[in-house]
């Protein structure tokens, strides 16, 4: 019994010992893990640190999703296909080279992170948040120095406010103070308006994720047809909600059936409820982020709410738009879907596609895919089968940046001071060696037509340059918009050819497959280079 107590109590003192290191080591990490990060953040350019982060981002998710078992034991996807899906998650771009009801529960929940966390509005969030950071810790190192009886010059020598050098999203453009020594009323006011224009983002992501989820899953809950789809698929419905919701404001345009929404056409309910989740993440965040902000000083801060609404050159934060700007961008926006809107249902109004909707069905199929084709992708008809002038003008659509403005915006001081930083950065040679968004990817239209020439000789209406340049567009525009494959348009039938609900892409090589990817990522970072091609004059 002596012998047993002895040994209990050095397994104790082992154990607690042991706990002890861990906890310790842990620590360590963690601090210099933190360390590390830090000083990532604070030398490299936006550029670098947007390029990391979606990278880093990207190869995670491929090794989980990897690492994980597919739902059908028949098939497994292969490497490079794991990581395109990584990459379209981490990018939102939807982009498909294999069917989506492949993938288990498990591994869709890492693809519902992947999108979340790649998403425009929370990175920029997450940016404001590091921005907000920076600032409080010059405000702490102004209080010591003060309370320290710091001479002025040492003060304004050692101690300068955040720079516009060192941030992570290039939307946000740090006001530089360097003739101020003391914080005033500004510099605090300037931090309180940022913090609370953080939380007001966290709190609009809160709230249109949880009545997004909330909605959708009711639908499902009560729509017996709808539900019945995700039973006989075997999808579970809490998981095809958070998905989807997240998919869709993360303006990704993933959904977890092969078909996309093809198979919720006739669920008109549904598409009326993920729409204003479209609008909402995507094209019309600047004016419904500034409205937020105009009600939350109509009840609580109004010092901070009307800083925020009145110095928005000041603040530099890309969404949160003069008033002008975000009035203009609504009429804008709707004007673009009422044009598609008109287009689509007077051309498709009795196209095979929308035999068996009724009258309604088809206007809100319609608009649904009007307001899809700007940025996030959910589709409920086959792409290849509309007709080619709506491809066409889904293809501009595409292209155009989420808040382009037909009407003119006298915003050149807010323009001239994100040029002179992106060039400050990255110098007069290189300044003249980039090219215009459209001279890049007309450069990626031709290579890819280089890779798949043989497929192109072989395969001529599928492999066309139209079909290859929707699908570098929409993967430019982070949209997912596909033309898909199809046997049927085959030349030379192949009699072992089966249809298959993934992208075009999913039938090109690994070196297409590799320059998408890279198209990806482009369009992705494309707010660096949105002033590229200057050099460039035309006569």
């Amino acid at each position: 019994m002596k012998n047993l107590s002895w040994f209990g109590q050095k397994l104790q003192h082992l154990c607690s010992s042991s706990y002890v290191k861990l906890t310790y080591l842990s620590r360590t990490t963690w601090y210099l893990t933190a360390c590390f990060y830090r000083f990532i953040y604070l030398h490299l350019n936006p550029f670098l640190l947007y390029l990391a982060y979606f990278t880093s981002l990207s190869f995670t998710g491929f090794w989980v999703l990897r690492g994980l078992k597919p739902r059908t034991s028949s098939f497994r996807p292969k490497d490079i296909d794991f990581f395109f899906t990584s990459v379209s998650a981490v990018t939102v771009s939807s982009m498909s080279t294999v069917e989506m009801e492949i993938f288990s529960n498990t591994q869709l929940i890492v693809m519902t992170i992947l999108m979340f966390l790649g998403g425009e509005i929370f990175v920029s969030m997450a940016s404001l948040h590091f921005r907000n950071s920076k600032w409080k810790k010059f405000l702490k190192i102004q209080d010591e120095a003060v309370s320290s009886n710091i001479e002025l010059g040492m003060v304004s020598s050692n101690s300068k406010p955040p720079s516009s050098e060192n941030i992570l999203d290039l939307g946000i453009l740090f006001h530089t103070q360097s003739d101020k020594s003391l914080p005033n009323n500004n510099d605090f006011l300037m931090y309180s308006s940022l913090r609370l224009l953080v939380l007001v983002i966290l709190g609009y992501l809160i709230v249109v994720h949880v009545l997004g989820v909330a909605f959708v899953s009711l639908y499902l809950a009560l729509v017996s047809s709808a539900s019945h789809v995700l039973k006989n698929k075997g999808l579970k419905m809490f998981t095809f909600s958070v998905f989807t919701t997240v998919s869709t404001f993360a303006s990704c345009g993933f959904v977890s059936t092969n078909e996309n929404m093809i198979v919720f056409s006739k669920n008109s309910g549904l598409l009326m409820i993920l729409i204003p989740q479209v609008l909402l993440g995507n094209t019309l965040f600047p004016s419904c982020l500034r409205f937020s902000i105009w009600v939350l000083g109509k009840m609580f801060k109004k010092e901070e709410t009307n800083y925020l609404l009145s110095n928005t050159s000041e603040i530099g934060y890309l969404h949160l738009l003069p008033t002008q700007h975000s009035s203009f961008l609504v009429f804008t926006v709707f004007g673009f879907i009422l044009v598609q809107w008109v287009m689509f249902c007077s051309m498709e109004w009795n196209s095979e596609q929308l035999i068996g909707l009724n009258s309604y069905q088809k206007l809100v199929g319609g608009f649904f895919e009007s307001v899809n084709s700007r940025h996030t992708g959910e589709t409920i008809v086959d792409i290849s089968t509309i007709s080619q002038a709506i491809l066409v003008l889904f293809v501009v659509m595409m292209y155009l940046p989420p808040y382009t403005s037909f009407l003119p915006i006298k915003d050149g001081e807010r323009d001239s001071q994100v040029l002179f930083v992106r060039r400050k950065r990255r110098g007069k040679i290189v300044e003249n060696l980039l090219f215009s968004q459209l001279s890049y990817l007309a450069i990626f239209v031709i290579l890819v037509c280089l890779t798949e020439r043989g497929k192109m000789k072989e395969d001529p209406l599928n492999f066309n340059v139209l079909n290859i340049v929707v699908e570098v567009i929409s993967a430019y525009g982070n949209v997912g918009f596909t033309t898909g494959y199809s046997c049927k348009r085959q030349v030379n039938p192949d009699g072992s050819c089966q249809d298959k609900f993934f992208g075009f892409a999913g039938k090109w090589s690994n070196e297409g497959k590799i320059l998408l990817i890279i198209v990806m990522f482009f369009g992705r970072l494309k707010q660096f280079n949105m002033d590229g091609g200057k050099a460039w004059k035309l006569l």
